[in-house]
């Protein structure tokens, strides 16, 4: 027989699932009467039941998303490994992935239906138009990827239960939401590189949101969890994605409306009310993080809580629903773009730039929300562990602060300025670019030492759970790590990754598709700064050369760095011709001359970082051996220079045995 207490959490879990499915299918069924999502086509209409079925199934799979990613990345954040609630949540997370797996399995059923309009039957030739869209068109591709994915993080979560499995599955799991950031209304606007990003960073904000909200509900009074511990660190996590959301929710508007006339359409009635309970959200987080957190402890402060949280569920509901009809929803702007009629526009789907002139290394912009966004919260966590250093009395080298604001702000121009609009159009801005993200942006960062502050900024957990500082010191010491950092690996993965890329199709993949750039973006970044932190950096890495070692290390590169500068200048054909050479450009240099252009850039730009970082060893070596030298001295002035008076006797009594061995 239940107990009282059993019987009163598993009401507040009903409750809570059921004010979930409630307002997300009443926000559902308004937001598409009211934008005209469900509305019969004028032409290949599909029938009411294809019509409606289709955003349900879809809205089922965005609650499925934040099921299987929330209570993982709560888990991992805020529960113990190996104890009952952390098995909850990772049950959780395997039921939220197998509805993933099949709600997109039949999201993708229902979109073929609903764009090709189909005869269904167990014929052959019905067959064969399902297997064509799955595996020749790239939207079915999309959600055929999607529920692979989602099975593949069904199986794991289920079986996978200590601490790296479970990131390997998070990870795989947030994965899985990049092929659905790139279908619908976000992959065909003009903007469609803002787009998609914004919907990505979006999908994963709301999914931690939700998800982790929902584990709440679940693990409430559950035993062996601190609770006000729990809704603490959940609370940490829910701010951040509440930024998250925020941003990548108005930037994904703004590209969607494209005025602010468009704000009064159906499209823009819908924004205003996910905006509106996005709003109210962010209320009632604030207002339980500064008021009822810190009295958890008190039942009534505690009954008022858990009553926030399912008010918070209800408008999430709402906004859920709203988020899956606006994506049925046409936006003012139109699906597509005009009639492309230039090569550029054919190839990027944008308009030809201007000439890059002086005056538009200044003024040319071409955000990339999701770069933005990494920047903007690297400068706040920065700041803020400076700050907590600043109040408990410690000081943090102000040189630090500066270099890593300026690392970010270089990051920030070339990830969403000049360098990324003309970039697509210009070998030359896209191999400047690549040795500012591989070499001048980590020497900047690196100097930062970010690793090191963290560290000292973030508070130890005792509990047996890992926070910031318990996973960051986990990847200081895991055995990746070790073998990425080590000098040699570092600098292979370096110099191997220039000619990996370009003189591969590596380099095509990155130019034609969305995902390809970003990764370039990431990989070239990522490993300069591996290769300057084993030389010059002074975070903490499992193993670090000499300083001769550094130097000879270092001069190799320079010479395999220049060597490959040499080969673009000497290439006689043009690198990804159908691109670079079917532009029509009327402005600037001729296609063969802006690569040879790259070339020199990647030969003499690319080498004054390397001769900085040579500086930098040196005088690190030089700083070294002073060090060494001053300990010398105070060991001498506090022993009386007895290390060498005992060797002055030794060679003393050493020349006396041999002037008595030569006189016998």
């Amino acid at each position: 027989m239940s107990s009282p207490g059993a019987v009163s959490v598993s009401s507040y879990r009903g409750a809570g699932i059921l004010i979930l499915s409630v307002s997300t299918a009443l926000a559902l069924v308004v937001a598409l009467i009211l934008g005209g999502g469900a509305a019969p086509l004028l032409v290949g209409d599909p029938g009411d039941v294809i019509r409606w079925s289709l955003p349900i199934a879809r809205t089922v799979n965005n609650l499925s998303a934040a099921l299987m990613i929330g209570p993982m990345v709560l888990a991992l954040f805020a529960l113990r490994a190996g104890e009952k609630p952390f098995e909850t949540a990772m049950d959780t997370a395997s039921i939220g992935a197998a509805v993933f797996t099949v709600s997109s399995a039949a999201t993708g059923f229902l979109t073929f239906l609903a764009a090709f309009n189909p005869q269904i039957s167990l014929e052959q030739q019905f067959g064969e138009q399902l297997g064509r869209f799955l595996l020749a068109l790239p939207l079915g591709q999309a959600w055929l990827i999607t529920t692979i994915m989602g099975a593949l993080v069904t199986i794991l979560a289920f079986a996978w239960r200590t601490w790296t499995p479970t990131l390997i599955t998070a990870v795989i799991a947030l994965a899985a939401l990049v092929p659905m950031a790139q279908q619908g209304h976000s992959g065909e606007l003009s903007g469609h590189v803002i787009a998609v990003n914004s919907i990505l960073l979006h999908t994963i904000g709301a999914a931690v949101w939700l998800g982790g909200l929902m584990l709440l509900v679940v693990l409430r009074l559950a035993k062996g969890v601190d609770a006000k511990d729990l809704v603490s660190r959940y609370s940490s996590l829910a701010i951040v994605a509440f930024f998250v959301v925020a941003v990548s929710g108005v930037v994904r508007s703004t590209v969607g409306l494209g005025s602010w006339d468009a704000l009064w359409s159906p499209y823009g009635l819908i924004i205003i009310a996910k905006a509106v309970l996005l709003c109210g959200m962010g209320l009632l987080g604030a207002w339980y993080r500064t008021r009822l957190i810190p009295r958890m402890d008190g039942e009534r402060a505690s009954r008022w809580f858990w009553m926030l949280v399912l008010g918070e569920v209800a408008l999430m509901g709402l906004a859920s629903g709203a988020a899956a009809a606006l994506a049925r929803t046409p936006p003012p702007t139109g699906d597509t773009a005009a009639v492309r009629q230039t090569p550029a526009e054919i190839l990027t789907t944008s308009p030809l730039p201007p000439e890059l002139t002086l005056d538009r290394w200044f003024t040319a912009w071409d955000f990339d929300i999701l770069w933005a966004l990494a920047a903007a919260l690297g400068v706040f966590f920065y700041i803020a562990g400076v700050w907590r250093l600043h109040r408990r009395g410690d000081r943090w080298p102000i040189h630090r602060t500066v270099f890593w604001m300026l690392g970010l702000a270089l990051l920030f121009w070339v990830t969403c300025g000049p360098l990324n609009l003309y970039q697509e159009y210009l070998f030359s801005v896209h191999m400047m670019g690549h040795m500012v993200l591989s070499m001048a942006i980590p020497l900047l960062l690196v100097s930062g030492a970010p690793i090191t502050l963290a560290l000292r900024s973030i508070h130890k957990r005792d509990d047996g759970t890992r926070g910031g500082r318990e996973w960051i010191l986990w990847a200081v010491h895991s055995p990746f790590s070790r073998v990425v950092t080590h000098p040699f690996v570092a600098a292979g993965i370096f110099v191997g990754s220039l000619w990996g890329f370009y003189f591969t199709d590596l380099v095509r993949w990155a130019m034609y598709e969305h995902l390809g750039h970003e990764w370039m973006i990431i990989h070239f970044l990522i490993s300069g700064y591996l290769f300057v932190m084993s030389l010059v950096g002074v975070d903490p890495v499992p193993y670090r050369l000499p300083y001769p070692g550094r130097l000879i290390t270092l001069i190799a590169v320079m010479a395999m760095h220049a060597f490959f500068g040499m080969a673009i200048m000497m290439q006689e054909g043009l690198m990804v011709a159908e691109w670079f050479g079917a532009m029509g450009r009327t402005w600037g240099p001729t296609p063969m001359e802006d690569q040879y252009i790259g070339g020199g850039i990647a030969w003499s730009v690319g080498e004054i970082p390397t001769l900085i970082l040579a500086i930098t060893v040196a005088i690190q070596w030089s700083r070294d051996d002073t060090k060494v030298q001053r300990r010398t001295d105070r060991n001498a002035d506090r022993t009386g220079d007895a290390e060498l008076e005992e060797y002055n006797a030794k060679l003393a009594a050493l020349a006396a045995k041999d002037e008595r061995e030569a006189a016998r």
